[in-house]
């Protein structure tokens, strides 16, 4: 198939759903605090990694915080852009699967249903962004901290692939809710806990077919841009570029 009638059959998806769920992350916003990480960790029950994890590269973060050094010292300034599930259109981790335990679903959400997943990591091969994660132990954690888990959110056993979910029980708690009060939802009203947790931000989340939503304005912002757009994933997150007018020209191809 080549790169047009992908683009024409992602076209005709997104012509099917009613919603579709996206994030915009401003890297002029990001200070590079982690506390995204810290929230997502907790909201998810990821797993505690220890120095063994990190170590033998097993560690599992939903969402990391890559830095990029900028110029020499002591002129070098350090860059930072969150990286998470892009919840691509055209995800290449989805027909790789043998057992569909991942797919798109008709709100632009990539799923992943963890009871169905058989741990082959097809998808992590064919993930380019490196997102997805293959438990290769089962989690632990102390018992001082096991009342903080979310009851919401299932504990995932050893064997199986995870991944950033945008936080889907929020999404669904948020429906419920809506459905019960007959208040339709507005938008703003779901937040995954990484954009809740944000201090400066940076991170938006909404209907990024709500033209009167905040993320869709955004995303069509002349800084806007999309990691490894080349590639034809269609993800479902944009990248705001970081304006620095100290800058330079080489300085900004590393973004």
């Amino acid at each position: 198939m080549s790169h047009d009638e992908a683009e024409e059959e992602v076209m005709v998806l997104k012509t099917r759903t009613e919603k579709k769920y996206g994030m915009v992350v401003d890297i002029d916003r990001c200070s590079g605090c982690q506390a995204c990480v810290v929230a997502c960790q907790s909201e998810n029950n990821v797993r505690i990694n220890d120095d063994r994890d990190f170590l033998q590269r097993r560690a599992v973060q939903w969402i990391r915080i890559e830095r990029y050094w900028e110029g020499e010292f002591p002129n070098a300034k350090a860059r930072f852009i969150p990286m998470f599930c892009q919840h691509c259109d055209s995800a290449p981790c989805e027909p790789v699967c043998p057992v569909y335990a991942t797919y798109h679903n008709n709100e632009g959400l990539n799923v992943q249903v963890y009871n169905r997943c058989i741990g082959t990591r097809f998808c992590a091969n064919n993930d380019p962004y490196n997102v997805r994660f293959f438990n290769y132990w089962e989690p632990v954690w102390p018992e001082s901290l096991r009342n903080q888990l979310n009851p919401d959110v299932s504990i995932r056993s050893r064997g199986i692939m995870e991944k950033c979910t945008f936080c889907v029980q929020r999404i669904r708690r948020a429906g419920r809710d809506a459905a019960k009060s007959g208040i339709p939802l507005a938008d703003g009203d779901i937040n995954p806990a990484c954009v809740q947790a944000c201090p400066t931000d940076a991170l938006v989340f909404g209907d990024l077919k709500d033209e009167d939503s905040k993320v869709h304005a955004m995303k069509n912002d002349e800084r806007s841009y999309q990691v490894l757009e080349h590639v034809g994933t269609f993800p479902s997150v944009y990248y705001l570029k970081k304006v620095d007018k100290h800058a330079t020209e080489e300085g900004h191809g590393k973004h």
